[in-house]
């Protein structure tokens, strides 16, 4: 459905966002580690072999598999200047027919943290996601105390949509979540009608 899945990627200004590899697995396993303190609060419980080769392993085939059914576009957000992994983003549980949507979820190590990085992949997945994939609508959650994410939502153009109650478990325990969505023609906001 995305083409090749090895040849997929896509450039936004400073980075390309391509399916992860098996070579990727200790940068990754490096960046989720050190970043853990900064993810845990936002994210599920990782199991306990989450950072293992073998989860690893089983990451790049479900992106593989999931990219060729046409389900997920789950990609690494690659720096171009030096090679370094930065974090990733998914657009996920993507539904065809009818609905053409998609849920938008992502992560950033923590020393990439506020330097626009996640803004321009949002921005360029978004972009890629209405035009080259045809979807109508990202959905996006996070916790409502999440202030980082959002406002990295807002910027891009999502617009809060109301509060999804005890919606997924973070930290080991079920939490609400504020509901986002960017409509590819969005006319939310608009006092004209036609």
């Amino acid at each position: 459905m995305f083409g090749l899945r090895r040849k997929l990627r896509i450039e936004t200004e400073r980075m390309s966002l391509r399916l992860p590899t098996h070579v990727d697995y200790r940068a990754w396993a490096e960046l989720r580690a050190e970043s853990a303190a900064f993810l845990n609060p936002w994210e599920p419980v990782w199991s306990q072999d989450h950072l293992s080769r073998k989860a690893y392993t089983n990451r790049v085939y479900w992106a593989q598999r999931a990219v060729a059914q046409g389900t997920a576009l789950p990609v690494l957000m690659i720096r171009r200047d030096d090679q370094a992994l930065l974090g990733a983003i998914t657009l996920d549980n993507i539904r065809r027919g009818p609905v053409q949507a998609g849920t938008l979820g992502y992560w950033i190590g923590a020393r990439h943290a506020r330097q626009g990085y996640m803004r321009e992949a949002i921005l360029t997945l978004v972009h890629h996601a209405f035009t080259a994939l045809d979807l109508s609508r990202i959905e996006a959650a996070c916790l409502p105390e999440n202030q980082a994410s959002r406002g990295v939502l807002e910027k891009t153009g999502f617009k809060y949509e109301g509060v999804a109650q005890s919606y997924l478990q973070i930290a080991g325990r079920w939490r609400n979540h504020v509901l986002y969505a960017n409509l590819r023609s969005d006319r939310r906001g608009r006092t004209d009608v036609g």
